[in-house]
C-alpha cells in the first residue's frame, strides 16, 4: 500500500510537469497566427531565437554531466528534422484543409507514439489507455470545431495528405525526444534537436513558400514569443520529464495542447468557444487524466482483499 502510494507520487511530479509544459506549447499556435509569416520563417525564428537560452541551461547541464555520444547526438539530428517537418506540413495544412481537420489528424500522435514504443522497445499500454483513446480524439475534433463545421480549405485533397505526413512527423520526434532524454542528459540533446530543426526549417522553408530573414520587428516579437514559451519553456520540459513516463502517460499529457490553444485564443484573440468545443476540452482532460491514471479506490479494494484476515474472494 505504501508502495503504491510512494509510486503514484514519484509519478505525479513529472506527470504535473509534462502537462504543463504541453500547456506552455499550445501557445505556439496563437502567437504564430499573430505573426501571421511563412511556415519556413516561423520555424526558423522560433529555433534560432531559443538557442542563446538552451545553450545557457545546457552549459549549465554540462556541469554535472557529460556531453552526449555519438548516437544520442545521432538520434537528436534526426528527432529536429522530424521536428522540422511536422511544423512546415502542419502550417501548410492548416490552409488546405483547415484548423480543425488539420489539429485532428496531428493529435493522432496519442496512438503513433506508443505504437511506435511498443514496436522498437517491447512497451505495451494499459488496456485504460487503448479505452480512452477514441474519447480524447473525439474530444480534440470538437475543440478544433470540426463538428460544427470548422472544417475549411483551399485544398482538401492536398491539405489531408499533408496533415497525415504531419502526424507521422510528430509521433517519430516525439518518440525520438523521449529517447534522447534517457541517457540523464536532456538539455544537451534537445539543444541537438532545436539546432538541427533549425537548419532543416531554413533549407526546406526555403524551397517551399520561402523564408523572409527580415520579417520585421513585429513579426521578431511575436516568434519570440513563440521561442520562449513554447520552444524554450514548453518543449524543454517535455524533453526532460517524457523519459520518466510511460509513452502513453506522455502522449496523453501532450493531449492538453489543443485545450490550451483552446483557452488562449478565448483570452487574446477574444474568441468564444462554443459548446461543444468546452464538452470536447473536458472529454480531452478526462482521457489524459483517466488513460494515466489507475483509478485508486479499485487498487484499495484489490489490497484490502488480499490482506484482510478472513476475506472470501467473490
Amino acid at each position: 500500500m505504501v508502495g503504491d502510494r510512494e509510486r503514484l507520487r514519484h509519478r505525479a511530479g513529472p506527470s504535473v510537469r509534462l502537462g504543463a509544459g504541453a500547456l506552455f506549447v499550445s501557445v505556439s499556435s496563437v502567437l504564430i497566427d499573430l505573426a501571421g509569416t511563412t511556415p519556413g520563417t516561423a520555424g526558423f525564428y522560433r529555433c534560432a531565437l531559443s538557442l542563446p537560452f538552451l545553450a545557457a541551461a545546457a552549459r549549465a547541464e554540462r556541469r554535472r554531466h557529460p556531453a552526449p555520444d555519438r548516437t544520442e547526438i545521432l538520434l537528436g539530428l534526426v528527432a529536429g528534422a522530424f521536428f522540422a517537418g511536422d511544423m512546415l506540413l502542419w502550417t501548410r495544412a492548416i490552409d488546405e484543409v483547415g484548423a480543425g481537420l488539420s489539429t485532428v489528424v496531428v493529435n493522432v500522435q496519442v496512438i503513433g507514439v506508443p505504437l511506435l514504443a511498443w514496436a522498437i522497445d517491447g512497451e505495451r499500454a494499459p488496456l485504460r489507455f487503448v479505452l480512452w483513446v477514441p474519447v480524447m480524439i473525439f474530444g480534440v475534433a470538437l475543440t478544433a470545431g470540426l463538428v460544427d463545421g470548422g472544417a475549411a480549405g483551399t485544398d482538401p485533397v492536398w491539405g489531408t495528405i499533408h496533415a497525415v505526413l504531419a502526424a507521422a512527423c510528430y509521433s517519430v520526434f516525439l518518440y525520438l525526444l523521449r529517447r534522447t532524454g534517457q541517457g540523464g542528459r536532456p538539455v544537451q540533446n534537445y539543444f541537438v534537436v532545436i539546432a538541427s530543426a533549425g537548419v532543416v526549417s531554413l533549407a526546406a522553408g526555403a524551397l517551399w513558400r520561402g523564408v523572409d530573414l527580415t520579417p520585421g520587428l513585429r513579426v521578431i516579437g511575436w516568434l519570440l514569443g513563440v521561442a520562449v514559451a513554447g520552444t524554450v519553456v514548453g518543449w524543454l520540459l517535455v524533453a526532460t520529464y517524457s523519459p520518466q513516463l510511460p509513452s502513453h502517460v506522455g502522449a496523453a499529457l501532450l493531449m492538453l495542447t489543443p485545450v490550451g490553444a483552446l483557452v488562449l485564443s478565448a483570452v487574446v484573440l477574444h474568441e468564444r468557444p462554443t459548446v461543444l468545443q468546452l464538452i470536447g476540452a473536458v472529454l480531452i482532460l478526462a482521457g489524459a487524466y483517466f488513460s494515466a491514471n489507475r483509478i485508486r479506490g479499485r487498487r484499495r479494494g484489490r489490497v484490502r482483499g488480499r490482506r484482510g484476515p478472513g476475506r472470501r474472494c467473490p
